[in-house]
């Protein structure tokens, strides 16, 4: 038992490492002004087309909950080479990817070759949130781009709209997010919206009888057929008061039943979950750290460090020497 001990302990510094490789300010040397420019970028993007900022948000998830955050969601599909991410069903209703590559060369304009996709991934998140009303969070840096794209894992990987609360919870907790982080990482739904094809099974042909009736006549007027088509935006938002501010509402909302997806309304009714969920409601300072945590956990998950990525000049392709 001694002996065992004695090797744990020799290696626990490994299991930690790669966390540890990530630090803040990490180029506060090879380019000093690069979380500036991409704060001005961001700031830029968002008052001229306010939902990017929500769209940094979710790229972060999409991201990091596939193997790492290493920016193997930013690869576009090359003929006879990388299948995109991005082509999945799982990023239904995903865009402004163009606008990283915005930031990307804002950055390469400065510091060539310096600053990887997986941190603008992560920073643009960070800022992204304080735009949309939430908390300013301290993030670390020098993660590595992915060499290659995760595109066969990522219906694996990544939960689906109703999937159920168990399901989601083991997923999270495979990348180290806790129930109660899981429960503030969703309330990121508050400034997101649901498409209608992925909404009108609680609709149509009968209310699913845990959804509030007024607001399942609102959400049918939304949603006026069983059988919308994917190419119409036709969709709902989760938070009807505030859409574009991160805040508390989303649970509020979904204590009273006015969550869009299966999965809000478990969160709200399940006993693993809904002591989280009434306290976020009461408390919209707690859910903020709660939140701030969330992300770190989330931004932190296993990202590439030193020599095991590269950084890519273009975030949508590999480097070619």
């Amino acid at each position: 038992m001694t002996n065992l001990c004695f090797l744990f302990l020799l290696l626990l510094p490994h299991f930690n490492l790669v966390k540890s490789q990530l630090e803040l300010n990490y180029y506060s040397k090879s380019c000093p002004k690069a979380e500036e420019i991409i704060r001005e970028q961001v700031t830029q993007l968002y008052h001229k087309h306010g939902n990017t900022a929500v769209s940094w948000v979710r790229n972060l998830f999409h991201d990091c909950i596939v193997k790492s955050c290493d920016a193997s969601l930013l690869l576009a599909t090359v003929p006879n080479g990388v299948v995109s991410e991005q082509a999945s069903g799982r990023s239904f209703g995903m865009r402004n990817f163009k606008y990283v590559n915005s930031i990307k060369s804002a950055i390469e304009e400065q510091c060539p070759l310096t600053v990887s996709c997986a941190d603008i991934v992560a920073l643009s998140a960070r800022d992204g949130i304080v735009l949309l009303g939430g908390p300013s969070i301290e993030m670390k840096t020098g993660r590595k781009d992915s060499k290659e794209s995760y595109a066969n894992l990522v219906e694996d990987l990544i939960p689906n709209h109703n999937d159920s609360i168990s399901s989601v919870l083991s997923r999270f907790q495979d990348i180290g997010i806790d129930v109660e982080a899981t429960v503030a990482l969703l309330g990121a739904h508050s400034v997101g919206r649901v498409h209608c094809i992925n909404l009108v099974h609680r609709l149509y042909p009968t209310v699913d009888e845990t959804l509030d009736p007024t607001h399942a006549e609102y959400l049918k007027r939304r949603c006026p057929t069983p059988n919308p088509d994917p190419k119409d935006v036709l969709y709902s938002r989760n938070d009807l008061k505030t859409p574009m501010i991160i805040d508390n509402n989303y649970y509020k909302n979904i204590l009273q039943h006015k969550g869009l997806l299966t999965v809000d309304e478990e969160l709200a009714t399940d006993p693993r979950t809904a002591p989280y969920v009434r306290k976020m409601a009461n408390d919209n300072q707690y859910f903020n750290q709660q939140f701030s945590r969330a992300i770190l956990l989330l931004s932190e998950n296993n990202p590439l460090t030193g020599d095991q990525g590269q950084i890519r000049k273009d975030c949508r392709y590999l480097n070619t020497n």
